[in-house]
């Protein structure tokens, strides 16, 4: 295929995927993984109404569900807020987008850039055929059309990882020859920016910077070591994330517990450890059952490409990552979408093989498998996208057009934010004390989804704002 042909095959992936990515765009947050999206998004809509305190990040949820402390302030010290930053001031600039939309396209964006940056990594290293079909899989796989435009920051960590994989190859590349030398700084000053980015974004991202260290070993072998580009890199990449660890320190009643990812549930290499991500996750979720064939064919051709080293820095880091983070990683199936690029170049390899086997039928199953493969996973995936209780997004409604905008309300969702996200209020999640004690720390409103007569028995005691079959809203200020 020629080089023109190349390109023009790439923007067709990258442009479909992007239109692939729209479908159900306008959806509220109360699709698959709402809660997290919903806590993300919220710190968000705190920064385009209030201001943007990068240092002070907020959500709408004041409970102690997350951290296990009162959180009156309403704090949430995960990742470093780059994400939410982004996603509200590009809603204070054009604001006929909503907030929610704007933090799908931050997403939708961060998903192309990362297919494109696979795309120029697998070709330099392979060839191009092999990274067209890693940009088609990365674009394609409807795991990635689902999680490509979801309100998480993880997409874009793993854009910034990959951007910042490609500038210091490049880097690498232009600091070997004399008279390019002086001018490869600018690509250097890009490979921090996008790896440091990315560990502020996600932590996990440290485990997918091993093929940055390959190739700096590639180039100068043990000689690397005595380079300060490479201890400044090195500095440079981890100070931000290392002072940002150390500054929510300060706050560790919006810090989420976390420990428990590592190995909280003790399951990590037991039976179902395996079943769940290399099973359930890998052979069904993402490969629709017939993807695993083309896998193996990636796997049992990976010795035929020259830099085949450089691309078991990729299945290494995955693996490696998915092994210490265990009870996260079989919990919650987002926790999958760093190793996406490492899925998608084993697909891509055993693609390639595929295609160019001798035998035509080795083509046939090609095409059979990622018809098949991308059937059963859509078949999987395409739930993600239903709004299971519409309930919190009527209460939401009638919460915002009948109570004031300060008001801080309770809405019962055990623990999730999704409910109290659609009602544009600060509040709890849940009953994390008896209602007077709520009532003393400040809640002026209980809304409850659903109500059922148990539900219906506070009327007794608060007045009753609304009622109807979806919910109920009591006012805890005018006794009856």
């Amino acid at each position: 295929m020629k080089q023109k042909s190349h390109i023009l095959v790439l923007i067709l992936i990258l442009f479909s995927s992007f239109i692939f990515k729209f479908y159900h765009f306008d959806n509220p947050i109360a699709d698959w993984h709402s809660w997290r999206q919903a806590d993300t998004s919220s710190v968000s809509r705190n920064f385009a109404q209030n201001g943007f305190d990068l240092l002070h990040p907020r959500m709408d949820n004041i409970s102690n569900v997350q951290s296990g402390l009162d959180n009156p302030e309403g704090y949430f010290f995960v990742e470093f807020p780059l994400y939410n930053a982004l996603q509200a001031g590009l809603y204070k600039f054009i604001s006929f987008i909503t907030l929610e939309e704007w933090g799908r396209l931050v997403s939708i964006f961060s998903s192309m850039f990362a297919a494109l940056f696979l795309y120029l990594i697998v070709s330099r290293h392979s060839n191009k055929t092999i990274g067209l079909f890693t940009a088609f899989f990365y674009a394609f796989l409807p795991f990635n059309i689902y999680f490509g435009r979801t309100i998480l920051s993880d997409t874009t960590a793993v854009m910034a990882t990959l951007g910042g994989i490609w500038f210091f190859d490049l880097w690498i590349e232009k600091s070997s020859k004399p008279q390019l030398k002086a001018k490869s700084y600018l690509l250097y000053v890009l490979a921090i920016i996008f790896t440091s980015s990315a560990l502020l974004l996600k932590p996990t991202a440290i485990f997918f910077i091993l093929p940055i260290i390959y190739l700096a070993y590639k180039h100068f072998g043990w000689g690397a070591f005595k380079k300060w580009e490479f201890w400044l890199f090195g500095f440079l990449i981890l100070a931000p994330f290392a002072w940002w660890r150390t500054w929510m320190q300060q706050f560790p009643e919006g810090v989420p517990a976390n420990t428990w990812l590592l190995n909280g549930n003790g399951i990590r290499f037991r039976p179902a450890f395996f079943r769940w991500i290399f099973y359930e996750r890998l052979t069904i979720l993402i490969s629709g059952y017939f993807l695993t064939i083309v896998a193996f064919f990636g796997l049992y051709s990976l010795r035929k490409l020259k830099e085949w080293m450089f691309f078991i820095t990729f299945f290494l880091g995955s693996l490696v990552y998915v092994c210490v983070f265990a009870t996260g990683n079989v919990q919650h199936d987002y926790y999958q979408i760093p190793i996406m690029p490492s899925v998608a170049i084993i697909f891509a390899i055993g693609s390639y093989y595929l295609w160019n086997f001798k035998y035509s039928i080795a083509k046939l199953l090609l095409i059979i498998c990622v018809i098949l493969g991308f059937y059963f996973s859509w078949n999987r995936v395409k739930d993600y996208f239903n709004i299971n209780n519409h309930s919190i997004i009527l209460a939401g409604e009638a919460v915002d057009r009948l109570t004031p905008k300060d008001a801080l309300i309770i809405a019962n969702y055990n623990g999730d934010s999704s409910f109290l996200y659609q009602a544009k209020r600060k509040g709890w999640a849940s009953f994390q004390n008896p209602i007077p004690i709520m009532i003393e720390k400040g809640a002026d409103y209980l809304v409850l989804v659903n109500p059922t007569e148990v539900d219906l028995g506070f009327a007794k005691e608060y007045s009753v704002v609304a009622k109807t079959k979806e919910y109920v809203i009591f006012d805890l200020i005018t006794k009856k």
